[in-house]
């Protein structure tokens, strides 16, 4: 099992990591809308928060050797599921004709007041 960590995306909020990594998979801690640096929400839109996860996303991947087009599974959690709309159009140019498997959730509240939360399964090669 390797700890993934990478200074491009915010740091964990809490006693977690980043992702782990075993054998040839990925696990992502769900990112939220954090500017890596200042750890702060980007973004009021769902649409807005949603592009600043996939950059969080795209870093931490990268750290672990995959990318988006890797990805097998995601995990979408939404505070209003009448964002998805918003969320589904971000998604979908992130991810182009690739569709990994997805469940999307509406959750009660997310970190910080972010509106969206998205974890990923990835494979390594």
């Amino acid at each position: 099992m390797r700890t993934i960590a990478t200074d491009a995306a915010p740091k964990a909020i809490g006693p977690y990591s980043q992702a782990i990594a075993i054998d040839r998979l990925v696990f992502t801690a769900g990112q939220v809308a954090l500017d890596p640096k200042s750890g702060e929400l980007v973004g009021r839109t769902t649409a807005e928060q949603t592009e600043q996860v996939f950059a969080n996303l795209k870093a931490v991947l990268s750290a672990a050797g995959t990318a988006l087009a890797k990805v097998v599974k995601t995990t979408v959690y939404l505070v209003d599921m009448a964002d998805f709309p918003q969320m589904n159009e971000v998604y979908a140019k992130h991810f182009g004709a690739h569709k990994p498997a997805r469940s999307t959730v509406q959750a009660a509240g997310l970190p910080k007041g972010a509106r969206v939360e998205i974890d990923v399964i990835a494979l390594t090669q």
